[in-house]
């Protein structure tokens, strides 16, 4: 967390809340056009939707910047008490038992939930986790691909364990993309914000 200054944190923040709000308008409108469950009666109730979307998607943002800060939090103190490689093995393998949990553990325990969501879920973050972690090395370091898949796996299906509990379609794909979204946009600026000055002081 060493160099967050006030100017380089605000403009994090006010750029996750974009990004938030666009993912839910997308997820959204996506829902929508394939679900067509809500009827617009006036035009005021199809102008009234999208900014539900945006404000919503604005929640998911500072939902999504806490677990963010709670990882650095954690990541701070874990490189304090371990080993750098040590804490990177230990980041690793929290990693798998997250998403194994997601994927297989319910179910083996004998939850009577399907189990095609929770395997569908958890490999498509897993893509994406490699993909954001592979990204991010291009953009800094190797030593940055198991931090960036810890917190793309581990932390995120930390956040979203809330919706996945209600264990509804919808509400887990009107989540998880713009958290997803904040998640990675987080991470992958975050060498930026913090090696350069984003707002002139002045």
């Amino acid at each position: 967390m060493k160099g967050l200054r006030l100017n380089r944190w605000f403009y994090l923040f006010w750029t996750t809340l974009l990004i938030g709000a666009g993912g839910a308008l997308i997820a959204g409108l996506a829902l929508q056009l394939v679900n067509g469950r809500i009827n617009f009666k006036s035009t005021a109730d199809f102008i009234i939707y999208p900014l539900i979307l945006l404000g919503y998607g604005v929640l998911v943002s500072v939902y999504a910047q806490l677990g963010f800060f709670a990882y650095m939090i954690l990541n701070y103190t874990g490189s304090g008490v371990f080993p750098r490689k040590v804490w990177r093995y230990i980041q690793l393998a929290l990693a798998l038992l997250a998403l194994l949990e997601l994927m297989f553990l319910r179910q083996a325990l004998g939850k009577e939930r399907a189990a095609a969501p929770d395997l569908i879920l958890g490999l498509c973050l897993l893509v994406f986790a490699i993909i954001v972690s592979y990204w991010k090395v291009r953009s800094t370091n190797d030593t940055a691909f198991v931090p960036t898949f810890f917190f793309m796996t581990a932390i995120s299906i930390v956040e979203i364990i809330g919706v996945l509990q209600i264990g509804v379609g919808s509400a887990t794909v009107f989540i998880v993309v713009p958290l997803l979204l904040c998640n990675a946009y987080q991470i992958l600026i975050l060498h930026r914000v913090l090696s350069k000055p984003v707002l002139n002081p002045s």
